[in-house]
Parts: structure tokens; sequence; C-alpha cells
């Protein structure tokens, strides 16, 4: 009798421990610590550390991997998340490629991915990828747009020949289009290149009205500082890829004038009191720099802040309908992503539905100018939706 209340009270605390195990939310990250995207990864990985120990009561378990901004190494990564670690969410990668790479293995799993590059998304059922940073086409449009206010009719393109380069040439060509931009050159460079001296004797010698330069991260000082070597002293424009202050520690002197549209959180001290997402971007950017010092926010960084955010609006309601390490769980947090509304964010306001996972609108968009080696807001608070 006594061994038989022993052998139950110990199945019971086996079948207690189960359950709490099951109950911790695994979170697995692949990002670029190493390789040419790591100015990306690194600040990601040091903004995990701003991550609670509990989202909703549960447990965090993150699992953080280097894929050395290789997209095949990315797919490694997202495989031993859902397999090895049951993951619940999966986030990363830190560049367009790696993030392309993890969705693939996202939906086959059925796991939600928070991705902190860029990456076009079609919605519908079988996408289980939701971009963290803002949708190349919507910052196009207002590079575009700004570009026409500056009188600027002719545009060169300077950019990476990969998956990033690429959409924003896709992007731009369109944006330009319906502008009435007319693009007189198109020059592509590795991320790898550590000089274009013969795409910036083509750019200068097509003689545009201005240069778009596309990259990611410092590596976009190399080709503004290979310009104006050669001659160049029109204005610059770069996108949401360069919102970091690295490229002007990188780029010094030669970075001043250089126009780009980019998240809200690099100004943060300078957007409208009545933001929506200015108490976020404030939070971060104050616990951040606290640890990492004056001016060490990237905007890259904040997508690993920006996840956790939107965690804690979805796990609380995934929670009501299921456990996590199932399943069901992992559904849930796809059903409420894509139900939940006006998610605050560094960057801005998410609103993520079945048929888009791009979330943000222009609110999420400000103009930035590089003035003595700081970002300046240039056209004051983000639009309305």
């Amino acid at each position: 009798m006594f061994n038989d209340i022993r052998r139950l009270g110990v199945a019971a605390l086996l079948f207690a421990t189960a359950i709490t195990a099951h109950a911790e939310l695994t979170v697995g990250v692949s990002l670029s610590l190493t390789g040419p995207l790591s100015s990306l990864g690194l600040p990601q990985k040091a903004s995990l550390a701003l991550w609670p120990e509990r989202i909703a009561g549960e447990p965090v378990r993150l699992i953080v991997l280097d894929d050395a901004s290789d997209p095949a190494a990315a797919v490694r990564n997202a495989r031993r998340f859902v397999t090895e670690n049951k993951a619940d969410v999966i986030l990363g990668s830190s560049g367009v490629p790696g993030v392309f790479s993890i969705a693939t293995v996202a939906a086959e799993s059925k796991t939600v991915q928070l991705a902190f590059a860029p990456a076009p998304r079609p919605g519908g059922a079988d996408d289980w990828t939701f971009p963290l940073p803002q949708p190349v086409p919507l910052m196009s449009q207002a590079l575009a747009a700004r570009m026409v206010a500056d009188k600027v009719r002719r545009v060169a393109f300077l950019g990476w020949g990969e998956g990033y380069g690429e959409m924003w040439l896709q992007a731009f060509t369109a944006s330009a289009r319906q502008a009435g931009l007319e693009i007189v050159a198109t020059e592509r460079f590795a991320p790898t290149d550590t000089a274009i001296t013969a795409q910036a004797l083509k750019v200068v010698a097509a003689q545009p009205d201005a240069v778009l330069l596309v990259a990611a991260g410092s590596a976009g000082a190399m080709p503004q500082i290979n310009l104006k070597e050669r001659g160049w002293r029109g204005p610059i424009y770069h996108t949401h890829g360069s919102g970091s202050l690295d490229l002007v520690r990188v780029g010094g002197q030669a970075m001043d004038g250089a126009v780009l549209p980019a998240g809200p959180v690099l100004v943060a001290e300078q957007l409208d009191p009545a933001s929506p997402f200015r108490p976020v971007a404030m939070d971060y950017v104050t616990r951040f720099e606290k640890l990492h010092g004056p001016g060490s926010r990237t905007q890259f960084g904040a997508h690993a802040f920006d996840a956790l955010k939107v965690l804690e609006r979805i796990v609380p309601v995934a929670a009501r309908r299921a456990q996590p390490g199932t399943p069901a769980f992992r559904q849930a947090l796809r059903d409420a992503l894509e139900s939940e509304k006006e998610i605050a964010v560094s960057h801005g306001v998410l609103n993520y539905t079945p048929s888009d996972h791009l979330g943000f609108d222009r609110r999420g968009v400000v103009m930035l100018r590089i003035e003595q080696g700081r970002f300046k807001l240039e056209a004051g608070a983000p639009a309305k939706p």
C-alpha cells in the first residue's frame, strides 16, 4: 500500500515537472555575429540583454546561435531550433538572405518567425514570417517623395548586389517611375568589397542629380567615401539599412549631408511627445545606452527589443489557449499576431493581419540628415497612417 502511494506521488511529481518544463517559452535566435553583417547582428545580441526572465509569467529560454552571415548556416540553426529545442518562436536572421532561408523552415514547422531584416512577405496561410523592420517599398516611396521635394530628377543607383540591394532596386524603380524620377545608372558591389573605384567613376560619369547608396550598417560609408574621392559633390541618399552611428564613425566627415529614411528609434528624443511609440523608443534607448554608452543605439539592435514588445502582447493571448512547447501554442501565437492591433514598438506601430505580414504604416518612417556626426530629424513627427 505504501509503495503504491509512493509510486503515485513520484508519478504526480514527474507529471508536474513535465508541465513546468512545457510551460517554458523557448525562443531560437539566429544572428549574424560574424561575417559582413556582424555590424547588424552584434547590437541585436546586445539588445537581448534587456529581455526579462519571464514573459506573461512564463520563463523565457533564449538560444542564440551565430549564422556567420551565411544563409546556409541560418537554415541549419533554424532546423536545430525546431527539431532539437522545440522552439516556440524563431528570431532572425540579421540580413535579408538569412531571413529568406529561415522563412522556409518556419513555414515547414509552422513556427512564427520574427525577422530582423525587411524581407517582403506574401502573407496568407502558408507564411509564418513577420518582419520587424519597415518594408522596403514603404521606405522607398518616402525617399522618392523626398527627392522630388529636393528638386532631384535624375538618380544613379549604387547598391549591394544581393538580396537587400535587389529589393531596393526593384522597389525604387517602381517608386521612381511613380514620382517621375529617372534612374540613369545602376551599379552594384558586394558586401565584402573594400573599394568601388570603377563603379564610382561610372556613377559620376552618368551625371545624375543625386546618388542612392544601398548597403547596411557601416558598409554604407565606403561607397560614399569613394564617390567623394572621385569628385562627386552632389546629394547622396541612403536607405534605412544605414541607420547606425557606426556609419558615421567609420565615414567621419564624409558622411555629412547624407539623407535617409529610417526608423524613429534613432531620434527618439526628437519625436513628438504625443507619439504612441516614443515611450517604447525612449525605454530602449535609455536602457541600451546605459549599458553601452551614449550614441550606441542602432535601429538594428532595436529590432530585438521590438521582438520582446511583440511577444509581451501576444504571449498572454496565446497562453489562454495552449501551453508553450505545443503546436497549438505556436498556432495561437500566429493567430494573436494577426489579430492584435496597434502594437507599439520602438520603430512605429504594427498591425499585422492574415493577408499583411508587413505591419507598418507611414508612422514608422522619419527622414534624417547626417550633420556633424549626428542624425537630425528632418521631417518632424512621423505621418499619420
